[in-house]
């Protein structure tokens, strides 16, 4: 799974490395530690403006939804079930990458998980890559405001992550530069299944509990 998240490069470096410009260059802040749950704007990059960062809110709002409640449960979109699922299958082809240079995970210390160990994973590079995104654009009924929202898709653990995200075993799509075109491009969803993406895991040391 994928909940929370970190981007802690500079703006400049951001464009730079994706070759695109933020619509709202005030918007952008480096954060350690991004909260899916407060449903953050984040930087994304949509398959047909390649060249500008957009803001969009995590937790994927399908077009048919009443309100905006369903985002606590749209965060992440397994990648197996992705044309099977009401609140994705609209946006199958409205693909993303959502910008970041590291995601945080919690390792079970017991069987029913009362006691974990915070891991911070990223590239071994330390570089920015993207999450496997998809978007949705939702009108408030009640107020006319059009959100756009989107979901980070997750696939099998690796071994790595397996070892450490050692209850369910799932892990964000991961993408490196070599990928992020096929993303946009709508290729296959079976070939980002299992991306062969060189992570590393440092455990955080106060061991902070979820």
């Amino acid at each position: 799974m994928c909940f929370f998240s970190k981007i802690s490069k500079e703006a400049v470096e951001v464009e730079h490395r994706f070759n695109a410009k933020f619509d709202k260059p005030e918007k952008y802040k480096k954060n350690d530690f991004i909260n899916g749950f407060t449903f953050p704007q984040t930087p994304v990059i949509k398959s047909m403006d390649r060249d500008v960062i957009f803001f969009y809110n995590w937790g994927l709002i399908p077009t048919w939804a009443k309100d905006d409640s369903i985002r606590k449960y749209t965060l992440n979109a397994k990648i197996e079930t992705l044309n099977e699922k009401p609140s994705f299958k609209n946006s199958v082809n409205k693909r993303c990458l959502v910008i970041a240079d590291g995601f945080y995970e919690w390792q079970w210390l017991d069987l029913k998980g009362k006691n974990k160990q915070k891991y911070l994973i990223t590239l071994t590079n330390d570089e920015l890559f993207s999450f496997a995104g998809i978007w949705s654009e939702w009108t408030n009924t009640q107020t006319g405001e059009i959100v756009y929202s989107y979901s980070i898709l997750t696939t099998e653990a690796n071994e790595l992550m397996s070892e450490i995200h050692n209850s369910k075993k799932r892990m964000p799509v991961l993408l490196t530069k070599e990928y992020e075109t096929q993303w946009l491009d709508n290729c296959s969803l079976e070939f980002f299944k299992n991306l062969n993406i060189d992570l590393k895991a440092e455990k955080i040391i106060e061991n902070q509990l979820f």
